[in-house]
């Protein structure tokens, strides 16, 4: 049972996958966490009951999180705001925090990273260090079972579940990434890889996320074309049951 104090966690994260992952470490925190996957349904969710505190995704379907924290700030002057991307730029980061973010992060992130920043904007205590995983030797495997395990503190029931919601959307977005690049929209495809990226991420994908990386760089680029689409068969065929 979480104590009276638990903190009110508002997430909008519109990827499954990512959204899945990012509720689960923020009630771990412990935090009574409620999602969204849009603005609109965003909006709905803080007219009701306050929040403690508001996760966003920087990119939304129906708009940014920019615009979301904009919105919000006009009813809710003083609630703190977490901003969350797939994008490393520094740009990006400084253009969100100028927006009013706390602070960023960057996905996919471990459990322990996504609730030591709720932590630290809350001014809650820190939780002990996890040791993190050995580096890899050899190949690149398929999934790395030990890395996703470590990122969901351990609970490889729920890594599985989250891979089971990620390889059923996983042929859609292969699907969308490499219509975009038919078309020669490299924005659109970047955009999908970066979101794809995070998920891979999240559940220990580790072959196709090197292989997103890969085409993200160098979206014209045929061969890493060829690369991504056979990661993506790959990681469909196992089923999630590893390499």
């Amino acid at each position: 049972m979480k104590p009276a104090t638990c903190p009110r966690v508002l997430l909008v994260e519109d990827d499954p996958t990512s959204r899945a992952f990012l509720t689960a470490a923020a009630v771990r925190t412990p935090a009574e966490t409620d999602s969204a996957d849009c603005m609109s349904a965003a909006l709905a969710l803080a007219d009701g009951e306050p929040y403690d505190l508001w996760l966003f995704d920087a990119q939304l379907p129906d708009g940014s999180g920019i615009e979301l924290l904009r919105q919000l700030r006009e009813r809710h002057a003083d609630t703190p705001a977490l901003a969350h991307t797939a994008c490393s730029e520094p740009s990006t980061h400084a253009a969100l925090r100028a927006a009013g973010f706390a602070d960023v992060v960057v996905k996919p992130l471990p459990a322990a990273a996504v609730q030591a920043a709720i932590r630290g904007v809350l001014g809650l205590a820190a939780a002990p260090e996890a040791i993190g995983p050995s580096p890899h030797e050899g190949p690149m495997p398929l999934w790395d079972d030990d890395g996703a395990a470590l990122a969901l503190n351990g609970n490889r029931e729920h890594v599985q579940v989250l891979r089971g919601l990620f390889l059923q959307e996983l042929a859609q977005a292969g699907t969308r990434i490499g219509e975009a690049l038919r078309r020669g929209d490299v924005l659109e495809a970047q955009q999908e890889l970066h979101k794809l990226r995070a998920s891979c991420g999240f559940v220990g994908a580790s072959r196709l996320a090197a292989a997103v990386h890969a085409l993200a760089l160098q979206p014209r680029q045929e061969g890493l074309c060829k690369g991504f689409t056979q990661a993506v068969y790959e990681t469909l065929d196992s089923h999630g049951a590893g390499d």
